[in-house]
């Protein structure tokens, strides 16, 4: 069986789950008029992602707490950013997508890329990565359900990072404090500070109007930060302030 055919059944088994909620091995392998272990293949691959949850006998679909959509439509402005960031992603990259609404602006962007190892903490992200028509290698931190960020965190998501070393870490931000860094609401800090260490390049994703917010939370430090996408609303002395920290600004068109 070709990868194609096996992408092509696993997308048709996840469709399945979708509708009827589980799926029967034995019913699976008749289906597709492969063996059953090919059938128990597919499953573990898709529950490693987070597609689905093992059961005996076949698998059943994900809670819905667990993978439910963010409402908010991904803006126009922050698409250009993900497609300015998107620049620096070259084919073969290790790279880690955190969890938020313009960081997942940056999956479409991948489809021309090729050979890309994919690290995510959230399953809405792993299943549009999952759909791209050159499948990168995708790897999910796993760890403890967090409904603030819908994205995995704790110390078990921490131990999977560290087991890995990646070219750029992608991700987002509720503020920067033009003194210190990059500022959340979210107290749970550890796992972004995690992926910065071990990520040779952090790429930080935001809207100009986040910049010079106050938030109390320090998340990530300007020493650890690389580069940082924003729109073209960014005033100039701003944008001059962050260089100043070491910092690569690179602006997108801004749209409304």
């Amino acid at each position: 069986m070709t990868k194609r055919n096996t992408q092509q059944r696993r997308h048709t088994i996840i469709s399945l789950i979708n509708e009827e909620g589980e799926v029967n091995v034995d019913e699976l392998a008749l289906r597709f008029e492969t063996s059953e272990v090919t059938i128990r293949k597919d499953l573990t691959a898709l529950e490693k992602t987070g597609l689905l949850l093992r059961r005996y006998g076949g698998a059943v679909s994900v809670p819905r707490e667990m993978t439910q959509v963010v409402t908010e439509a991904i803006s126009a402005n922050k698409l250009n950013i993900a497609k300015a960031a998107a620049r620096l992603i070259k084919d073969h990259n290790r790279i880690i997508i955190d969890s938020g609404s313009t960081t997942s602006g940056l999956v479409q962007e991948l489809s021309s890329k090729r050979g890309l190892v994919v690290m995510t903490n959230a399953l809405q992200l792993a299943s549009a990565i999952h759909e791209l028509e050159h499948e990168p290698t995708l790897l999910m931190t796993g760890g403890t359900w967090d409904p603030h960020s819908e994205s995995f965190q704790g110390q078990v998501a921490e131990q999977v990072l560290r087991s890995y070393n990646f070219d750029q870490l992608f991700i987002g931000a509720d503020g920067i404090d033009i003194e210190r860094g990059t500022t959340t609401f979210n107290e749970l800090t550890g796992l972004s500070k995690v992926m910065a260490e071990v990520s040779r390049e952090v790429i930080v994703m935001l809207e100009s109007d986040k910049i010079g917010r106050r938030i109390p939370n320090l998340e990530l430090p300007w020493g650890e930060i690389s580069v940082i996408v924003t729109d073209d609303n960014l005033p100039d002395e701003a944008a001059e302030k962050i260089s100043e920290q070491g910092v690569r600004v690179i602006v997108a068109p801004y749209s409304s």
